[in-house]
């Protein structure tokens, strides 16, 4: 039988706060190194240097192509029976963020690529014409241009990465669903603390839809500086097909 009065009790216990920073500062600081891999993987895919393009291709194959959850297991339970030295090192939490970094990484990957792809050519060739270097250029005409294209897919990617986080449960790191898991079943209420857990999911993610948002507002440069009230003053004009808006003729 569902018990309502669980709920409340851990919906703002200290636990569930606890784990739901956790899930947050995980979730950014993957998604971080996830940004700054696949802007590497990207130059070189894009790179006329086949050393440098084919690794990055082959990379991108490998961990898009593969489950984040088998990739979590093989860093967890894989690489210390392949590198023995390094199981002191290989913690959950390193493991975990390995793990999501890496993916990330090939997925930022794409966006950035296609991002950088969206500038015009000749924006390049005109910054070589003024001595610019290749990665001056990048980092001060290309790059900037490219933004407006690669962040709403990387907001949408690290809103994925909140929810993504879960999968590090199943290596023993307690983050908002291992916390609803081994508590849950403690005192046989697994299904109330998932509610729980799902609650601080759907906050986080809903305060970064905000926060995305704003972003991509910021970084429009078609936006309006001024608040033309006529125009929403008269959307009903607009919307019924007559009529026209005040000072329009």
């Amino acid at each position: 039988m569902f018990r309502w009065q669980i709920v409340w009790q851990f919906l703002f216990s200290g636990v569930f706060l606890s784990a739901a920073w956790k899930t947050l500062w995980i979730s950014v600081l993957a998604q971080c190194l996830g940004v700054a891999i696949g802007l590497l993987l990207a130059l070189m895919q894009m790179s006329r240097y086949p050393f440098l393009s084919w690794p990055a291709r082959a990379y991108i194959w490998l961990f898009r192509g593969s489950p984040l959850l088998v990739q979590i297991l093989i860093l967890f339970d894989g690489l210390p029976q392949i590198f023995p030295n390094l199981t002191p090192f290989l913690t959950d939490y390193v493991c975990i963020l390995l793990a999501l970094s890496l993916n990330e990484g090939a997925y930022m990957a794409e966006i950035i690529r296609a991002g950088i792809s969206s500038v015009d050519t000749g924006q390049m060739e005109a910054a070589k014409s003024l001595g610019m270097r290749y990665a001056l250029a990048m980092r001060r005409i290309i790059l900037p241009q490219a933004a407006r294209v690669i962040i709403p897919p990387l907001g949408n990617e690290f809103n994925n990465m909140l929810k993504t986080t879960s999968l590090a449960s199943v290596i023993g790191v307690l983050e908002l669903t291992g916390t609803a898991q081994v508590d849950g079943a403690q005192s046989f209420s697994i299904f109330e603390l998932l509610i729980v857990a799902t609650f601080y999911y759907l906050i986080m993610t809903t305060l970064w839809g905000y926060i995305q948002g704003w972003i991509e507002r910021s970084i429009n440069p078609y936006r309006t500086t001024t608040d033309d009230t006529s125009e929403k003053k008269n959307w009903g004009q607009r919307l019924i097909g007559f009529g026209s808006p005040r000072g329009v003729r």
